[in-house]
């Protein structure tokens, strides 16, 4: 078996790669990144890449037939990955998130690829303010760039003409420890603030709802649709990946990382304006399409994980909002150098794929 993924070096990459080796100790496995966040290391053990048989590096812009050729599953990461870049870059994430990943897919379905695997979020939801969970067949309503160019993506992948299996994981929001972590995830964040200030401040009434997912439990999930056969859920499949039970308001998300951390405070604006993405996901097609695939981390050990994670590290950055565990602060440097240019593209020598 032969397993492409696109944007393995960033926080969730790493995680899937580990979990696909174990899960397919004989796959051929390649990562092929552009490596904006290759050096964004979190970890004091091996090297995370080591799971792989080979890395590339190049733009996934630039991919042709001819390097997907002899591939079984394609699962593309590669994006420009939150609200924040997607702001920022509302052009190129349409580019990258978009419109690459769906001319990857259509040269994947030319050079044979059986399985190929998508990771769309759940933030197309957008606003559900009348609390009711949302379900793969409810409306969408995306309020950012990012969630934009998800659903985009789904839908053109949606109109192929193709055989080839395709899964369309629309994941909660991640959390949890990573070789590479990102702090600029809600949950993330909350255990940050705590280890370093003592102190959690939700800039919101602390009212909106958010549904959450390990990211080894996102890598469980991808496990299983890079061999999904197509009478499980359909040649297309468009699925909320997640459980009921993570599904969260932000202020106890909040108290359940002070709790695990004593001494700290928590702070809430009770008169800030409504915080207009919330929503609450049903999670009811994936557990009866991928029951030996359901999500196994809880809450308390994804917060634990990523206490005693940063506190391994000797964490203690108070300005860790300005520092590489944010990715737009990483990509905002790279620009300033001079080494990415406006189109988020190396201005050296390009690496090749």
């Amino acid at each position: 078996m032969r397993i492409l993924i696109t944007g393995n070096t960033g926080y969730i990459g790493a995680t899937l790669a580990q979990q696909l080796r174990r899960s397919y100790p004989d796959a051929h496995i390649t990562g092929l990144d552009a490596g904006w966040f290759a050096h964004c290391l979190t970890t004091r053990g091996a090297w995370p890449d080591l799971s792989l048989d080979e890395q590339r590096y190049g733009d996934v812009r630039d991919v042709t037939v001819e390097d997907l050729k002899g591939v079984d599953a394609v699962i593309c990461l590669s994006a420009v990955s939150n609200d924040p870049m997607g702001n920022r870059f509302e052009a190129v994430t349409d580019d990258i998130n978009h419109l690459a990943s769906v001319k990857i897919a259509q040269m994947a379905s030319k050079a044979g690829v059986k399985n190929f695997v998508f990771a769309s979020s759940c933030s197309i939801y957008g606003f559900a303010g009348d609390g009711r969970a949302r379900a793969e067949t409810d409306g969408v309503n995306p309020l950012t760039a990012y969630a934009r160019s998800k659903i985009a993506t789904e839908n053109d992948l949606e109109a192929m003409d193709t055989a080839m299996t395709i899964t369309c994981l629309r994941f909660a929001t991640a959390c949890g420890m990573s070789p590479r972590l990102r702090l600029d995830l809600v949950l993330n964040d909350f255990v940050a603030c705590a280890l370093s200030a003592g102190e959690i401040t939700v800039l919101s009434d602390g009212s909106p709802w958010r549904p959450l997912i390990h990211v080894r439990d996102m890598a469980r999930a991808m496990d299983w649709a890079s061999t999904r056969k197509a009478d499980n859920g359909g040649r297309m499949l468009r699925v909320n990946v997640g459980a009921d039970v993570w599904n969260y308001q932000v202020k106890d998300l909040a108290q359940a990382a002070a709790q695990a951390i004593p001494g700290t405070k928590v702070s809430i604006n009770t008169d800030a304006p409504p915080d207009k993405r919330s929503y609450k996901v049903d999670f009811g097609l994936f557990k009866t399409l991928a029951p030996n695939h359901q999500p196994l981390e809880t809450l308390d050990s994804a917060i634990a994980g990523l206490r005693d994670g940063l506190t391994e590290l000797g964490f203690a950055d108070k300005d860790f909002r300005n520092s590489q565990l944010i990715r737009l602060k990483v990509l905002d440097r790279l620009l300033t150098t001079g080494q990415l240019n406006e189109r988020l593209q190396w201005t050296g020598a390009r690496p090749a794929l």
